[in-house]
């Protein structure tokens, strides 16, 4: 997925390059399965694209925060081991996700935040960026806009979505991988659900992998990732139940957002209540497709 929102402002070739870069993310995940690679394998490679991708509310096109600068948040997760990694806060830092994924690989711990994982960054060789790289007008416009606006709630939410990415592979192993630059003018400092595990990114084999995006206070209070393969595992609920009822009762509370989820046997749910979810599926049984509403 590529975040859940309100996109009316979006124009036409930015709807384009959008589901252009959501489909190459999805057809590379896929090709890494299809090459020998694994569920987590496949789901980094997707989210690397999408962060490089400006369109996208993470890594180069991570929102500022309200003193000007970006702070990104991401985790991995692996369904088989229940192995997690996760980086939170933190700024220049080219791809989150692959420092997620380093820290599930290179350490004893499941989330470093800020400097701390800044300076891991370094340790690993993971690439290290100016503030240059990040920059954009657009969004630049857009968080000062916020400042002088009574209405921040409704523009701030305009590009709400992280992005992220679900899959399972021919050994059954699913994994989850979310990544965001969080909420445009939020403080510095705060942290959303895309990191926590069980809140933006959450995969157990024989259950479900789930990607999450929204209004991430929202989705930490309710565990919504692991809320979803809850319902699964102790409600038999199948995986459209089960991930629709939890967005339908976040809608009932104000939280808005969307999930993305597949289960053990390949079944896909991608549930929303804003107005759009850019999203995608590919499976060894059925064709790519985009869609945003």
């Amino acid at each position: 997925h590529g975040g859940a929102g309100w996109f009316a402002s979006m124009t036409e070739e930015e709807i384009q390059g959008i589901k252009e870069a959501l489909n190459i993310a999805a057809d590379s995940g896929y090709e890494v399965m299809l090459d020998g690679g694994t569920s987590l394998d496949a789901v980094e490679r997707a989210i690397i694209i999408l962060e490089d991708n400006p369109l996208f509310n993470a890594g180069r096109g991570s929102v500022y925060t309200s003193e000007l600068r970006q702070e990104m948040d991401a985790s991995i997760m692996s369904g088989e081991d229940r192995s997690i990694g996760a980086v939170a806060s933190v700024s220049n830092i080219k791809n989150p996700i692959k420092l997620a994924r380093k820290v599930a690989d290179q350490t004893e711990h499941v989330l470093l935040v800020g400097e701390g994982a800044r300076s891991f960054a370094r340790s690993v060789n993971q690439e290290i960026v100016p503030d240059e790289y990040f920059f954009s007008e657009e969004i630049l416009k857009r968080v000062r806009k916020i400042k002088q606006s009574a209405a921040v709630e409704k523009i701030s939410m305009n590009k709400i979505g992280t992005v992220g990415a679900v899959a399972i592979d021919i050994n059954g192993n699913l994994a989850a991988a979310t990544s965001t630059g969080g909420m445009t003018n939020k403080m510095p400092g705060r942290v959303g659900d895309s990191p926590i595990p069980g809140s933006g990114s959450w995969a157990q084999n024989n259950v479900c992998a789930v990607s999450s995006t929204g209004h991430g206070e929202y989705f930490i209070k309710y565990q919504v990732a692991r809320e979803v393969c809850n319902r699964i595992q102790f409600l038999n609920a199948d995986i459209e139940t089960a991930s629709k009822e939890i967005i339908d009762e976040l809608d009932e509370i104000g939280g808005a957002g969307g999930v993305i989820a597949i289960d053990f046997n390949g079944k896909i749910a991608m549930p929303f209540n804003t107005p759009g979810m850019i999203r995608g599926d590919k499976t060894n049984k059925t064709d790519l497709e985009i869609k945003i509403y």
